[in-house]
């Protein structure tokens, strides 16, 4: 008997695009899949939809929030799910047929994985390839190359008390990768084209501003303080990619501890 992956799905004003998204879902080639919708609180037909899928397939769960954010709706969706595995998925991307079962496959092979992804596509108002850059932690400490649809053990996601509710600007996957990875764990990309992210003119991703990116900064900073100074030997900056050479430049000098 396969192991059940849950796949969780906040949805926050996206009516247009969940059937589509959990169609992709319920496409899937691994036979034992829960699907869990939550509504963080969206003010259009959000409501309507999900309880209609829900209605319409025994598989299809769902659940309702006042409106909390990404990482809230993550968490309590999490939180009610039975697999094994954990695949979160906003409400307007979608996944190939053979996503779960090729990353499924690598769990199962391999303990010491902990995070499964694979290439992915650009749909919607920009097309093409998503170039991601390859794993490391020193990359990680960087930038993010892990996008939010990546699979993991959901004991992995209690050993790292979920995504944190807290950080409300964005990149939370970004933080939560930090929190999971960087005490060790093997990180696996599949060969294969499994994740379509769509791109829209009032994304979160192109809404982000000098004011945000800042506060990202500085919460990972005093976050993950040991991990950031271990990789870039010292915290991370404005301009991310010359973290590491102006830190090391400061320390040359006396002028970082």
């Amino acid at each position: 008997m396969s192991e059940l992956v849950s796949v969780v799905i906040p949805c926050y004003n996206q009516a247009v695009f969940i059937e589509e998204t959990v169609n992709s879902v319920l496409n899937s080639i691994h036979p034992d899949i829960e699907i869990i919708l939550v509504n963080d609180g969206s003010i259009d037909n959000t409501d309507e939809v999900c309880k209609r899928l829900s209605g319409q397939y025994e598989n299809v769960f769902y659940y309702s929030q006042l409106n909390q954010g990404p990482s809230v709706a993550r968490n309590h969706g999490i939180r009610k799910a039975n697999g094994t595995y954990i695949l979160p998925l906003d409400s307007d991307d979608i996944i190939s047929n053979d996503y779960i079962s090729e990353a499924v496959k690598v769990f199962e092979f391999d303990p010491e994985v902990k995070v499964v992804y694979c290439d992915a596509e650009k749909f919607g108002e920009k097309e093409g390839k998503w170039n991601l850059k390859p794993f490391s932690l020193k990359r990680l400490a960087l930038d993010n190359m892990i996008f939010v649809s990546a699979l993991y053990r959901k004991k992995d996601w209690e050993a790292c008390g979920g995504y944190s509710e807290d950080m409300v600007w964005g990149r939370e996957d970004w933080e939560f990768w930090i929190t999971m990875l960087k005490n060790g764990g093997k990180v696996i990309k599949l060969p294969i084209t499994g994740f379509y992210y769509r791109i829209r003119t009032n994304s979160r991703r192109k809404g982000m501003t000098k004011e945000r990116k800042g506060k990202i900064i500085a919460y990972i900073n005093r976050k993950h303080k040991d991990f950031i100074y271990k990789q870039l030997n010292g915290p991370l900056r404005i301009q991310r990619t010359h973290s590491r050479k102006y830190n090391t430049f400061l320390r040359m000098f006396g002028l970082l501890k």
